[in-house]
């Protein structure tokens, strides 16, 4: 990798957008990444995630607007931008009726690599990846975790020094999630620069130096994870009715006291809500039992990524964006 890259912003991205009929998919995003960080852009299903990473991947031409690989603009330099970067889709780009080293020498081959230096490639590769024992098993016999990986590593072959990941671990297991959260962060730390794409709150929240949230195709926030949960607030209430036919005239006193019209939700009849003092508890309390609303629980913690999500983009967020972003998806020991 050239010295150079490791001072410059490795993404710069001004005014993108694309448009497909009625549908402006993205509408004005901006976005800098520096070199040899993580970032991340967060966003629901429809967000315009995917299609801001495949105009800074040279596959789709911006409607208005520029982006930039390294300096190198992505339309008229996008033979140099296609050296310099990795692009891993959501799903295995790779042969099922070849074995993961037959795969991977056919990619390093179709790069300009030696038969030689490709089969060394593979073997370094898999190795890597943890796919040794794989690897002369065909593809269509390997799990989904074990396709991921194996996309993610014939992306690496050229050594790029920039590496979009579009949603890597969807639909992964916890233990393979966690696996290659440590993978991407090996790349990182031996010179590589990262734009991640994810639904998943908690992994843009253990991976990213900065993060994006993109909503209908705009950038609605940009900041490392504290700077975006300070912005919600210092902390936030959860609480839990007795009786769920009150939630929503608990969810209407706790907006009315805490002074939060957009932020609130009722999720399986817990009500959370951004809180920028504390103290506000003890008349949320005298209030509810003045109104003779039971609590089953009640807890104060510091905000999450999903009280930043719903604040940012407040009731313009839709039912299944909010399923999306909220799904269990923890990771134990990532």
């Amino acid at each position: 990798m050239n010295d150079k890259h490791s001072t410059e912003w490795a993404v710069e991205a001004r005014g993108l957008v694309k448009t497909f009929g009625d549908n402006r998919a993205v509408d004005g995003v901006e976005l800098q990444v520096r070199a040899g960080s993580i970032y991340g852009v967060l966003g629901p299903n429809g967000a315009g995630k995917t299609t801001t990473i495949r105009m800074l991947t040279t596959l789709l031409r911006p409607d208005a607007g520029e982006a930039r690989i390294f300096g190198h603009d992505v339309r008229k330099e996008a033979h140099l931008v296609r050296q310099l970067i990795g692009v891993t889709g959501q799903y295995a780009s790779v042969d099922e009726s070849l074995s993961a080293t037959e795969n991977l020498i056919i990619f390093a081959r179709l790069l300009g690599l030696g038969r030689a230096e490709a089969r060394r490639k593979a073997a370094e590769l898999l190795e890597e990846f943890g796919l040794t024992e794989a690897a002369k098993r065909p593809l269509k016999y390997f799990s989904g975790g074990m396709r991921r990986r194996l996309d993610l590593a014939a992306s690496l072959i050229a050594q790029p020094p920039l590496i979009f990941l579009d949603e890597p671990t969807t639909g992964l297991d916890p233990r393979t999630r966690s696996q290659m959260w440590d993978t991407i962060r090996r790349l990182v730390d031996t010179g590589s620069t990262v734009l991640l794409t994810t639904q998943y709150l908690d992994e843009a929240d253990q991976l990213a130096d900065r993060i994006a949230v993109i909503d209908r195709g705009r950038v609605v926030a940009e900041g490392t994870v504290d700077e975006l949960k300070a912005s919600v607030g210092t902390s936030a209430l959860h609480l839990r009715v007795q009786h769920a036919r009150r939630i929503a005239e608990a969810r209407e006193l706790v907006e009315q006291v805490l002074q939060v019209r957009t932020s609130v939700t009722a999720e399986a009849g817990q009500i959370t809500a951004p809180m920028a003092n504390p103290d506000q508890v003890t008349d949320l309390l005298i209030a509810l039992r003045t109104r003779g609303i039971p609590l089953a629980e009640i807890s104060v913690q510091k905000p999450t990524l999903d009280e930043v999500f719903l604040t940012i983009t407040g009731s313009g967020t839709t039912e299944s964006a909010t399923q999306a972003l909220l799904q269990p998806n923890k990771v134990e020991g990532a």
